[in-house]
């Protein structure tokens, strides 16, 4: 059975350039911005929390901008990443137009809905937006992204180890090391980092506007600390791009959307690399795509992937590709920021897709329970935000 698109939701935060962790069944959502907002002005980071059960978002009550706070909750920002182990969320590096990038680790307690900053040893690597996170054996891996100070891409693995409270820099022992980039993926999969897409520059590390967009999938051994090309040679790859999302799910890597800006293309494509095979594959899903788009989020939950955010270019005269798979910007282009919600199913119901032809077809629903009412009721009506965690 083909992926089924089976929920479309417009209402929730309209976000660009956020980042998101899945805790329990609840995806946390810190950050990002939308065109239109003025981030010179100081404000602490907001947090909006979904409900994959409900598909209901709500706003989480933050404190009061002080200076007093300034200190252990951080500041509203974009180009940010996180990461979820246990209860927790951590975030860190991003920036924002008044204080610039940053590279301080903020912890955020789900249970007590509380931030604090971590205090860490070791040398810390420096501010950045753009780079990647994720987690192996509950140690922190960070990769890539724009250095403030030095003003260049970085191609630098650093880890942060909890329990010792330290920064870890992590020298490759082997293998071709993944080039200067940001707003690239890394993904985890055991003690495997895979790394994908972003954008460099053809004078890298240094940024000279003359940017490249690789599509080489890297891959970095935690434990021996070496770097490897695991594609096979003879696999037709998906174009290289930044801003897209990548995550796991059956042992599989998958890609998902996009931006190539040396051929101004935005992609609502989805690829799968399965590495018992060494190939990427096209796959090919049902029901309706959403819009091309980067800079969105996804977290995948139960067989389900939620994608939520993002921008797309809008034009007076734009056009698809015959496969829809992804858009072709024109001259007279400009950018719409979403606030819609999307949901694949990798394996759906029979109880959904049931559900899925009461709504295509406008069936009478009085003689269904009401629980399946209920249900429906969720997957078709737009979000009103709400400051209730229970309606969250």
């Amino acid at each position: 059975m083909l992926p089924r698109w089976t929920v479309s939701l417009e209402g929730g935060p309209r976000r660009v350039n956020h980042s998101s962790a899945l805790i329990g069944h609840r995806i946390f959502m810190f950050g990002g911005y939308c065109m239109g907002v003025n981030y010179e002005v100081i404000s602490l980071i907001d947090v909006h929390v979904f409900n994959t059960y409900t598909y209901r978002w709500a706003r989480i009550p933050t404190e009061k901008t002080t200076f007093e706070n300034i200190a252990h909750v951080p500041y509203m920002r974009y180009g940010h990443a996180s990461v979820a182990i246990d209860n927790k969320v951590y975030l860190w590096g991003g920036r924002n137009d008044s204080f610039g990038a940053c590279n301080v680790l903020h912890c955020f307690n789900t249970g007590k809905l509380h931030w604090k900053k971590v205090p860490l040893k070791g040398t810390y690597p420096g501010a950045r937006d753009g780079h990647a996170m994720c987690v192996v054996n509950s140690k922190i891996y960070i990769f890539g992204g724009y250095e403030q100070e030095a003003d260049c891409f970085s191609n630098q693995m650093f880890m942060i180890d909890l329990k010792e409270k330290m920064w870890h820099f992590i020298q490759a022992k082997g293998g071709i090391p993944a080039s200067w980039r940001d707003f690239h993926t890394i993904t985890s999969h055991g003690d495997l980092i895979y790394v994908f897409g972003g954008r460099g520059d053809v004078n890298a590390p240094m940024h000279s506007n003359r940017d490249i967009y690789d599509n080489t999938l890297k891959v970095f051994n935690t434990k021996t600390c070496e770097w490897s090309n695991p594609v096979n040679p003879t696999s037709i790859a998906p174009l290289g791009r930044r801003s897209h999302s990548a995550f796991m799910h059956g042992g599989c890597l998958y890609i998902f959307c996009g931006y190539n800006g040396e051929i101004d293309q935005h992609f609502n494509c989805l690829w799968k690399f399965d590495p018992d095979i060494s190939l990427w594959s096209k796959v090919k899903t049902v029901g309706t795509l959403p819009m091309a788009r980067r800079r969105q989020c996804c977290c995948i939950h139960d067989n389900r992937l939620f994608m939520f955010g993002g921008t797309s270019p809008v034009a007076s005269s734009d056009y698809y590709a015959a496969d829809n798979s992804f858009f072709i910007e024109t001259d007279d282009t400009n950018l719409q920021d979403h606030s819609d919600t999307h949901v694949l199913d990798f394996n759906p119901s029979l109880k959904t897709l049931c559900i899925l032809s009461v709504i295509k077809h406008r069936l009478n629903m009085q003689t269904l329970p009401p629980k399946i009412r209920s249900e429906i009721r969720m997957m078709t009506t737009p979000n009103t935000i709400s400051r209730s965690l229970s309606q969250g």
